[in-house]
């Protein structure tokens, strides 16, 4: 966060530090949940439907599709805003008000710039509420076009190389580990199936064989 308005009591401070507990990682679901709802629309849906209408392949089409999307995103949200804001802001150039819409939108937030603060400012509150949704709005479209290009073949294959690899060694002996307690658990079952075998069978009796000699004389 940036700005001139800051808590100064101790229970104002107090406040501020439990309300940012809870409210940062309920915002951080809100915008989670809300971009993964953006993207179907903006960027899985056109990608396929160009893929699957024209028959284009869907690496190229959604390389293409992350460039537009980017270029759109800072043409809307630094290169018009830092215009608009270089004219209702006395003392910046337009270079100042791009570089406060980059710290602000990359959640930088130094607060060396703060819009709205002149003495002649008009409708200051309006103003306000207009740079709250300014924020809000280009904060998810960033997290869009970054989750967009996150989901990009090019870059799934660079991030593996930063996956951590499991030894071979340690797979090895998962694999036997497995293998062991299948085995062991197919052996009971084998003894238990043979139990209940001899347990179902019918009880004979067996003939010693000196009965059978003796029949055999007579």
């Amino acid at each position: 966060g940036y700005g001139h308005t800051v808590p100064l009591s101790d229970g104002g401070k107090a406040f501020c530090i439990i309300y940012s507990v809870i409210g940062i990682p309920f915002t951080l679901l809100f915008l989670t949940a809300v971009v993964q709802r953006i993207i179907v629309y903006v960027t899985r849906r056109p990608v396929l439907y160009f893929h699957i209408r024209w028959g284009f392949s869907k690496q190229v089409v959604a390389i293409i599709h992350a460039m537009v999307l980017g270029f759109i995103t800072v043409s809307f949200f630094f290169l018009i805003p830092a215009a608009i804001f270089s004219v209702l802001e006395d003392n910046w150039n337009y270079l100042e008000s791009f570089y406060f819409c980059f710290i602000s939108l990359s959640t930088i937030g130094l607060g060396d710039y703060v819009p709205g603060e002149g003495y002649n400012q008009k409708f200051r509150e309006l103003y306000k509420i207009g740079i709250t949704c300014y924020l809000l709005l280009g904060l998810i479209a960033m997290l869009v076009v970054l989750e967009t290009f996150c989901e990009l073949h090019e870059l799934k294959k660079f991030r593996k190389l930063f996956y951590v690899k499991k030894d071979k060694e340690e797979d090895q002996m998962h694999i036997m580990e497995h293998d062991q307690l299948s085995f062991s658990s197919i052996s009971d079952q084998a003894a238990s199936m043979k139990d209940d075998q001899k347990a179902n069978e019918p009880f004979v009796t067996s003939h010693s064989p000196t009965s059978n000699d003796s029949s055999l004389n007579n």
